[in-house]
């Protein structure tokens, strides 16, 4: 049977499973982050469950994960169907483009019409029918030359992510749901917020890019020429013997820089960015606050508890407890309250202060706290 999209067969998806999520220090760390953690109690840390969300769409020969050597082994153990041909492991961090250009320079060699989907390992979907659609639109997009992105419809006027400014609609690509993209913006205040959701037209940015791999790398290649050569250098190298070679003299050279400031944001300005307008339900898990939301399905009167044969006592309280010790944890009288309880370090704050865990983890990292990070 002729598949109705058949650009879908030539689609590989790529998992960037990288950063320690310091806002949600000290439960992710260094050893054990964000992306390896269960932290919606499904049983699934969020790579595995980004994992089965994708297998639906294309086998396990057409999936690739982006990760830092230290958590190889922890990888193949979460993921023990990932080819060892498609673990592509960094020596050291280098933010999402050198991370999705090295794997996109990869497919480009094993198939100049290859087309690469980015999808972070550490987001939390719910409506996966409705996620396989979006992605379907995007690559419908992409196979006709477009960098695409997929955009999330704001539930309330947040300002812990960014946001994607939609122009007109792309009939000629998809019969719905897709848009130029006219601008990206970044994380706004809580007025600006307000306004976006009332006027329409500005979607979440969710981080997800759909492109042909050398679409993608051609645009990268035009901020970042030098980075791109690197790249495709080491991927024309992968797998042999002098492979090795190749990465340990050229990945420390390359720039940290992200995937907005080197391919999305100059794409948006020249034209060549579309957004599907996705209405799926989705959170990248920046902290605990959204876990909290997260586990009680946006009841802010709840207390979420989180951790295997976590220990709470609680009267009149809100917010969340994670506990990953033996101690009883009582609350009485707390709303909105952050508890993190672990062996070493006991974290306490509010859900409205989550966000600002990362400073203390800045400060951590100069004060001679890093074995705890």
């Amino acid at each position: 049977m002729t598949s109705p999209n058949p650009a879908l067969d030539r689609l590989t998806c790529v998992i960037p499973a990288g950063g320690v999520g310091s806002r949600l220090w000290p439960l992710s760390r260094a050893n054990a982050p964000k992306f390896l953690l269960d932290l919606t109690g499904a049983g699934d840390s969020l790579l595995s469950a980004t994992w089965s969300r994708l297998s639906p769409i294309v086998p396990a020969e057409r999936i690739m994960v982006v990760t830092g050597n230290a958590h190889r082994e922890s990888v193949l153990e979460q993921l023990p169907e990932i080819l060892p041909e498609n673990l592509v492991t960094e020596s050291e961090p280098k933010d999402s483009s050198a991370a999705i250009g090295l794997a996109a320079a990869i497919l480009e060699l094993r198939d100049p019409d290859a087309i690469l989907g980015s999808f972070a390992a550490d987001h939390v979907i719910r409506g996966d029918v409705l996620f396989r659609r979006a992605v379907a639109t995007a690559v419908r997009a992409a196979d006709q030359g477009y960098i695409a992105t997929i955009g999330i419809h704001p539930s309330q006027p947040s300002t812990g992510f960014g946001y994607i400014s939609c122009g007109e609609a792309r009939t000629d690509l998809a019969p719905f749901d897709l848009y130029d993209v006219t601008e990206f913006v970044e994380k706004p205040d809580a007025e600006t917020a307000e306004a976006y959701l009332k006027a329409g037209g500005y979607l979440w940015n969710a981080g997800m890019f759909i492109a042909k791999a050398s679409v993608l790398l051609d645009q990268m290649a035009l901020a970042e020429p030098e980075m791109v050569d690197a790249l495709r250098e080491m991927a024309a190298s992968w797998g042999k013997k002098r492979g090795a070679e190749v990465r340990e003299r050229l990945w420390p050279t390359l720039p940290k820089i992200a995937i907005d400031y080197t391919v999305a944001e100059p794409a948006a300005a020249a034209g060549k960015m579309v957004c599907v307008a996705a209405h799926f339900e989705w959170d990248d898990v920046g902290d605990f606050a959204s876990v909290a939301n997260l586990l009680t399905r946006g009841r802010p009167s709840d207390l979420a508890v989180l951790g295997d044969g976590a220990q709470v006592l609680s009267d009149a309280s809100s917010g969340i407890v994670v506990s990953e010790s033996d101690r009883l944890v009582a609350l009485v009288g707390m709303e909105d309250v952050v508890v993190v309880d672990t062996a070493d370090v006991l974290l306490v704050t509010t859900k409205e202060r989550a966000q600002d865990v990362k400073r203390l983890v800045e400060r951590m990292k100069v004060s001679g706290g890093g074995h705890l990070l």
